[in-house]
């Protein structure tokens, strides 16, 4: 698929991502019944922006259950993401293109990752915003589990997938889980 394509399934289905109420609690309880993380698992997560569906009530049920969270740090272009720690209560610093990252510089490595996603199918395809920084991330952490988070209206028929690109192993959305 053309970059051109790419760009307007972006466009498409940020106009129809607007999760409905209820939505952060409903994605957290289908994620904590369905496919919670293995005990001492360290959560990588992140700080949702602009009509992303919220998960902060998943990171602190993830946090009362004892695990340890990390938020991205978004680097200069052509980098992979970096994880800082973060507690909930913990300050956060703006970052570039809207983001906002933990004010520390204490890095983390998780291996259980919440992935923002603008669509996804069910083959475990993602699309994200084009700046390809999850695609490096993810290629770093091959043994991470990847757990997709989005709103259902964000599925699409299919993702175009390139070689590089990593699918995830599951999709979590406000009406359940969807195993890949």
């Amino acid at each position: 698929m053309s970059e051109a394509a790419k760009a307007a399934l972006r466009r498409l289905v940020l106009s129809r991502r607007d999760p409905p109420p209820g939505a952060a609690e409903a994605l957290a309880a289908h994620v904590l019944r369905d496919c919670p993380p293995p005990p001492g698992a360290v959560i990588g997560g992140f700080w949702p922006m602009g009509t992303e569906i919220d998960i902060r009530p998943l990171l602190l049920a993830l946090h009362g259950r004892g695990h340890l969270l990390a938020l991205p740090f978004t680097p200069p272009r052509g980098r992979p993401l970096e994880f800082r720690a973060w507690a909930p209560g913990d300050a956060l610093a703006p970052g570039p293109m809207g983001t906002s990252h933990p004010a520390t510089a204490e890095g983390r490595e998780p291996d259980w990752l919440l992935v923002p996603l603008l669509a996804f199918d069910r083959r475990g395809g993602r699309l994200g915003y084009g700046g390809g920084y999850y695609d490096r991330t993810l290629a770093l952490m091959p043994r991470a589990f990847r757990l997709g988070v989005a709103c259902l209206a964000q599925e699409v028929e299919e993702v175009p997938m390139e070689p590089h690109d990593i699918p995830l192993h599951a999709i979590a959305t406000e009406q359940g889980l969807l195993r890949v």
